[in-house]
């Protein structure tokens, strides 16, 4: 029996206030409205930025709340004036859009939706500002326009890549964000040549995509940087282990040189240089941190080098960098979502994972069931492992994936 035009009754893991445990209980999800759709979430993973609002560090509380947007799902049911999504049809909710109709959507040089870009406070839906979640007559409210923590949600209908229906869900999900934004910021922007020389700043799961990108180049020599000079003895020696001594692992995720500037005395940019003689051809930073995000720009070769931020900094942060190295023509961008359309473009990567062309499985390095959800945010909060995929069945056991799984600092990132 169809339940279109219904209001579902689900299970969903709601965060009720920052930094406590999610409660997974049964919600109501009314139905999509105007140029709405209702997904049935199948799975869906964790990221930092979910963690990051999860604890409200520097922003406005909105709770309560149901996080999550990296997931697939299928269409359970569409709104009114929705035409290029059908129920059934396998898609991927993503916390950008693409209306299709402003400037930036009809630029093929932007990906920055005038009317679906992120905004992180809205709660509600933006026909009419309401939340379709709620319990007991009391709202929910909305995360980035996705709340892929819910067996079902609703989602604007730019905000929903269609896939093809052969994809794994469990697998191809990860391209709604991290993947999408990292493995984007190397092959859509830096734009490696083969046999060309990468530096990656910050070894997480976006910095990690990034490198999958440098191999997917065929860059020649791939430099994974480590940020973080107080890692512990037993940490550093984890990440030698899997970047100098070019495990298996290493070869999977593309680095073939790992720096720890512990191990150095002199600014990263300069040992870079020496180790490149003059500089890498370009250079992706991922952490947010502004000292990188020098570091990344000063370590480019000058006459060619492209420096590419894809980290978020403090909102009053600021970087200094002395005017010669623009006129010594290295080059300085920026991306957001690795600058992919989320419509136009993520099927389309979707197929170079079909094609065998992109590896994603190594980046899933734990599995869980929905009750307990609390168990990924464990692992982040650790910095164990990348990424852990939620299964939305809400039952089974938990998966460690031991062939990729090693530790990272835990930095907050939000895109």
């Amino acid at each position: 029996m169809s339940i279109a035009g219904q209001v579902i009754r689900c299970k969903a893991a709601v965060a009720w206030e920052a930094g406590k445990p999610l409660f997974v209980k049964e919600i109501e999800v009314a139905p999509p409205q105007k140029n709405e759709v209702r997904v049935k979430i199948h799975f869906t993973s964790l990221c930092h930025t979910d963690v990051y609002f999860w604890e409200a560090k520097g922003q406005n509380p909105l709770f309560p709340r149901i996080l999550g947007h990296e997931a697939g799902g299928v269409v359970e049911s569409v709104g009114k004036g929705v035409i290029d999504v059908q129920p059934g049809d396998h898609v991927l909710p993503i916390f950008t859009g693409e209306c299709k109709e402003c400037p930036h959507c009809l630029s093929e040089a932007s990906n920055m939706c005038d009317l679906l870009r992120i905004n992180t406070e809205r709660g509600g839906m933006l026909h009419d500002g309401h939340t379709r979640f709620s319990k007991d007559g009391k709202p929910i409210y909305h995360f980035l326009g996705t709340s892929t923590f819910s067996k079902y949600t609703v989602v604007h209908v730019g905000q929903v890549a269609k896939i093809n229906p052969e994809a794994p869900l469990d697998k191809v999900c990860v391209l709604s964000c991290e993947m999408s934004t990292g493995f984007g910021a190397t092959v859509n922007v830096a734009k490696p040549k083969k046999g060309g020389f990468v530096a990656v700043f910050g070894l997480g799961a976006v910095g990690l995509a990034a490198a999958e990108g440098a191999r997917v180049c065929e860059a020649s020599r791939i430099i994974g940087i480590d940020l973080n000079p107080n890692r512990s003895e037993e940490d550093r020696f984890i990440l030698i282990d899997i970047y100098i001594k070019h495990s298996k692992i290493a070869k999977k995720f593309g680095c073939t040189e790992f720096v720890n500037l512990k191990d150095h005395n002199k600014p990263v940019q300069e040992l870079i240089a020496e180790m490149t003689g003059g500089g890498v051809d370009c250079s992706i930073e991922c952490t947010g941190s502004t000292q990188a995000m020098v570091s990344a720009f000063e370590c480019v070769h000058d006459g060619w080098g492209v420096a590419v931020l894809v980290g978020v900094p403090s909102r009053d942060d600021s970087f200094k960098t002395h005017p010669i190295h623009f006129l010594n023509e290295r080059t300085l961008r920026g991306t957001f979502f690795g600058n992919y359309k989320p419509r136009s473009d993520i099927p389309g990567v979707v197929e170079k994972y079909m094609k065998k062309e992109l590896e994603l499985d190594k980046f899933i390095t734990h599995s869980v069931p929905l009750l307990d959800i609390n168990k990924a945010f464990e692992y982040m909060l650790r910095g164990e492992g990348l990424r852990c995929m939620i299964r939305m069945d809400a039952s089974g056991t938990t998966w460690i994936n031991s062939t990729t799984l090693f530790y990272l600092p835990f930095t907050p990132y939000v895109e």
